[in-house]
């Protein structure tokens, strides 16, 4: 069995008193809800760079033309 242990660090916000004690009253913990908030932003971020370098992957593509890219897959397959 392998465990794999997290190293974790503290990340704070300052937010109003009046907040605070709604989040308290409603029995909404802060530290629960940033680490939502804070993976949901890394997923969408990685996602947007995702489909940055895949547009300009697209672009490249497109740029050798199709005759290329069929004499380089044959090839590619007469070396194996």
């Amino acid at each position: 069995m392998v465990v794999y242990l997290a190293k974790y660090v503290t990340v704070s916000a300052k937010i109003d008193e009046e907040l605070r004690k709604k989040l308290s009253e409603l029995g909404i913990k802060p530290s629960e809800i940033i680490k939502m908030a804070l993976e949901k932003e890394v997923e969408e971020r990685m996602k947007q760079n995702l489909y940055e370098k895949t547009e300009e992957a697209s672009k490249i593509i497109l740029k050798v033309g199709k005759d290329s890219w069929v004499k380089a897959i044959r090839e590619s397959r007469e070396q194996r």
